[in-house]
């Protein structure tokens, strides 16, 4: 890949052309009503780098005990680690993606992913605790770029199908989520804290596939992005604030309930079951791998029948799940969980392009708010449910959590953006 052309309007190698010419040959078929392809290199290549991306930064949690012991670190230490990560991954978030909307970087991409490598580097030698603090900021200083602008090139590559490219990219980050503790527990722990320094390389390939996507960024999505923003007006403020709000206290209760599963369903197998540890595992990697297939075919889903709706079943159709699941015996528990990831995770992608749509123009700050939204609510909600749990017990927070998915009766009152059928924008 070592010209701007690499990645043509589909996605597929074509001939080298100077970066004007590619820049007012996309911008001269948009405005000759025709549509660009879907760019599946460009997608392919944002999914794999969300799968580095989210490897690499759940590695850190995963060291804690091995860190823990070696820096004789208190528990408060722990969480100012968690706190440094948890800030910089998200709270920046909705930053980079205002800033990326107000001036194109087309490289910043690749620039994020060299924030992680020397994050990843720092965490490998560091020789103090503040050496630690400065590695975790990092890598999420790396990830609060990565997402808004990863999610905001999705959309230009999408020719039109908004919903598959969110799937896309973000089936890669769910199986790295998934990937990392397992390559921490087999490479890190066995091995020490220098073997993370190897996690570094993984960032290199990212930042070298992140430059061929900067120069079709470069090359073609520009223009797309502002033709397909200027072919939708601006909803009325009302409304639009009102479906924002909306959206966010789905992201709210999706990300709360999934806080329950993924940082204490092991527990909650080993408490209510006697199962052992590498059953819980195995039992937790089958949940995540639901996780994964659904996310990856929310996208598509939505573009067919809307986004509105997807929102409405994903959210609340896995309702009934959720209630019988904290009654359910281990067979069972097992069997639910996988309609509970497949339902309650293709959510994301359609919430991500209804808001989108919902703001032309701010595809960067929407991914950016609702991306850092959706880490903190996970963040929040794995230290709620956990004092929760040492109050009531696992099992009682699991009843209780069970019930969240009734405000997705909220998507209600969201507006159907849907058009007549027209040529699809970028």
């Amino acid at each position: 890949m070592g010209t701007a052309a690499r990645f043509g309007h589909s996605g597929r190698p074509s001939r080298a052309l100077p970066e004007h010419s590619q820049l007012n040959e996309s911008a001269t078929l948009e405005a000759r009503g025709g549509h660009a392809e879907t760019a599946v290199a460009v997608l392919a290549a944002l999914s794999f780098c969300h799968l580095l991306n989210d490897t690499m930064q759940s590695l850190l949690p995963a060291m804690y005990p091995m860190l823990k012991s070696a820096y004789r670190l208190s528990f408060g230490d722990i969480g100012l680690l968690t706190f440094t990560f948890q800030f910089t991954a998200s709270l920046l978030q909705p930053l980079v993606g205002a800033y990326a909307d107000r001036q194109a970087r087309p490289y910043s991409l690749a620039a994020g992913m060299g924030f992680t490598l020397i994050g990843l580097l720092l965490l490998a030698y560091a020789g103090s605790f503040a050496l630690l603090l400065l590695g975790a900021g990092l890598i999420g200083t790396g990830s609060s770029v990565f997402h808004p602008e990863s999610s905001r090139v999705a959309r230009m590559a999408s020719g039109g199908r908004h919903g598959l490219a969110q799937s896309v990219f973000q089936v890669g980050g769910n199986v790295g989520s998934a990937t990392g503790p397992l390559l921490a527990a087999f490479i890190v722990l066995p091995r020490g804290q220098t073997s993370v320094a190897w996690f570094s390389l993984l960032a290199l390939v990212g930042m070298l596939v992140l430059i061929q996507v900067g120069h079709w960024y470069q090359a073609h999505g520009i223009a797309r992005l502002q033709q397909a923003a200027a072919a939708r007006a601006p909803a009325a403020r009302r409304p639009v604030a009102l479906a924002m709000s909306i959206l966010l206290a789905l992201i709210f209760s999706k990300y709360f309930y999934l806080a329950s599963l993924t940082s204490y369903y092991t527990f909650y197998l080993i408490d209510q079951f006697g199962v052992s540890v590498r059953a819980s595992q195995l039992l937790l990697f089958v949940f995540l791998a639901s996780v994964a297939l659904g996310a990856l075919i929310g996208g598509p889903i939505g573009d067919r029948i809307g986004s509105k709706y997807i929102i409405w079943f994903s959210i609340l159709g896995v309702l009934p799940f959720t209630l019988l699941l904290p009654h359910a015996n281990l067979f069972w528990t097992a069997v639910l969980t996988v309609p509970i990831g497949l339902i309650l995770a293709s959510a994301f992608p359609a919430i991500v392009v209804y808001a989108q749509d919902l703001l032309p123009g701010r595809t960067g700050t929407v991914a950016g708010l609702f991306f850092g939204f959706a880490f903190g609510m996970g963040s929040i909600g794995a230290a709620v449910l956990g004092k929760l749990a040492d109050l009531i017990g696992i099992a009682s927070v699991y009843r209780l959590c069970a019930f969240l998915p009734v405000i997705g009766l909220l998507a209600a009152l969201l507006p159907d953006l849907r058009r007549a059928p027209a040529p699809r924008p970028a």
